[in-house]
């Protein structure tokens, strides 16, 4: 059974491989930028004109693409958009909640901005009801994404203790939870933990 320490110093590693991994999407996306030929100026994505003139001529129209849509696509498309309502209202909800609470209890604001990144319907190869999916999707994505950053500080705030059986992918906050059944880490340190929010 691996001891504490053995746990810390692979933990170690895997957070600076992460940092490793991170700096080669960056470079990776760099790359990307240049081969396609795009600038995001102001929070917009602008392509050079020749990429954009080219990118339009791979779009599918709107009604080719409806027309070869399966039957099943296009009935289940009210079902799909009509997740919008619960989750507008997980938006509006988690963002109060955390602005009411977390304030009172000096956790750090979770911004939304760094979660919800809508781009893609600045892709000129997408029609117009592809890049509804793609806002739809980016919008979804992000904000369950922002939500769990979210519910993980909270749950770090009230009650960091890891799991008797691990989770498939939990937050990124648990590896500084106290382990299961450490009823002296619980009493001694649970103040440390609530004012460790560095990253």
């Amino acid at each position: 059974m691996p001891t504490r320490k053995t746990l810390e110093e692979l933990l170690a590693r895997v957070k600076a491989a992460q940092r490793e991994l991170e700096q080669e999407f960056d470079r990776l996306l760099e790359e990307k930028r240049n081969e396609f030929q795009y600038q995001i100026r102001r929070g917009r994505v602008i392509f050079a004109r020749q990429v954009r003139r080219l990118q339009k001529q791979q779009r599918t129209g709107i009604w080719a693409y409806i027309r070869r849509a399966p039957l099943a696509t296009v009935f289940s498309a009210p079902i799909i958009y009509g997740m919008i309502v619960p989750l507008a209202l997980l938006d509006l909800t988690i963002t109060l909640y955390q602005h009411i609470c977390f304030r009172i209890y000096k956790i750090p604001l979770v911004r939304r901005r760094d979660y919800l990144h809508i781009d893609r319907h600045y892709l000129p190869y997408l029609n117009l009801i592809e890049k509804i999916n793609c806002v739809y999707c980016g919008y979804g994505n992000g904000l369950i994404e922002y939500a769990r950053e979210v519910i993980g500080r909270t749950e770090k705030y009230w009650c960091p203790i890891k799991h008797a059986r691990r989770t498939l992918d939990p937050h990124r906050h648990v590896e500084k939870f106290f382990d299961y059944g450490d009823a002296r880490a619980w009493k001694n340190d649970l103040s440390k933990i609530r004012q460790d929010w560095k990253e």
